[in-house]
């Protein structure tokens, strides 16, 4: 089962920054999940629409100058990093599951990951995109870059959007888990990765359902003791 860091390793250092990113990867993970904005024609990685939350900022993120953003604590010191710079520091070290958060994010996430692809050698297995955005998704059809569909609903309907897209995998909340669902995405070829778990009995128990990989924000309790 594939460990993959949640935001990096956001149960222990800050969310999405390069201290957590860091954090996962000396901890081995095989995959890291982070999420993506772009503001202002940059990508920049962050959760939320709004600055409250995981930085000493207020407000949304598009009422901001990229200077200023890039100025504001995001934890510990950090800053809100570029994708670039967390695609660099992972540097095809682990899998990286970019979610695509915001409006009009699919187009240059593409154009950016088909710059590491044709110039810097990496592979698009070294990715994969995700979204519970559909139109975004739709936008990555046919790109050949892996992509995710995030789920939270209708089983009959998943089936049908994963096929349209060709989807790798379908990203289901831990609560959504049952052995009929990880029996119904495997006949259709794909692989299921679950989300946030982070508890020893959460993990042994998806590793004991056949799960394909889990989402964590405590890298560091995988395997289970």
């Amino acid at each position: 089962m594939l460990c993959i860091g949640h935001r990096g390793a956001a149960g222990l250092e800050p969310e999405n920054t390069l201290l957590s990113v860091r954090k996962a990867l000396a901890l081995g993970v095989k995959g890291i999940e982070i999420d993506v904005h772009c503001v202002h024609g940059e990508l920049l990685v962050i959760h939320d629409d709004r600055l409250n939350r995981t930085t000493n900022g207020a407000g949304l993120l598009r009422h901001h100058s990229i200077s200023h953003l890039r100025a504001l604590d995001a934890g510990k010191g950090e800053r809100i990093p570029f994708l670039r710079e967390v695609l660099d520091a992972v540097d095809r070290r682990a899998v990286v599951n970019i979610e695509l958060k915001g409006r009009h994010t699919a187009r240059p996430v593409l154009d950016l990951l088909r710059h590491y692809t044709s110039d810097l050698g990496w592979s698009p297995r070294n990715f994969l995109i995700s979204s519970f955005r559909r139109a975004e998704l739709r936008q990555l059809r046919g790109s050949g870059f892996p992509i995710g569909i995030l789920y939270a609903g209708s089983a009959r309907l998943f089936r049908r959007f994963a096929r349209e897209l060709g989807a790798t995998t379908i990203n289901v909340p831990l609560q959504r888990v049952s052995p009929g669902l990880v029996k119904r995405v495997h006949a259709d070829g794909r692989k299921l990765l679950v989300y946030t778990v982070n508890e020893a009995t959460d993990m042994a128990r998806m590793q004991h359902l056949g799960v394909d990989g889990i989402f964590t924000d405590f890298p560091d309790r995988w395997p289970v003791k």
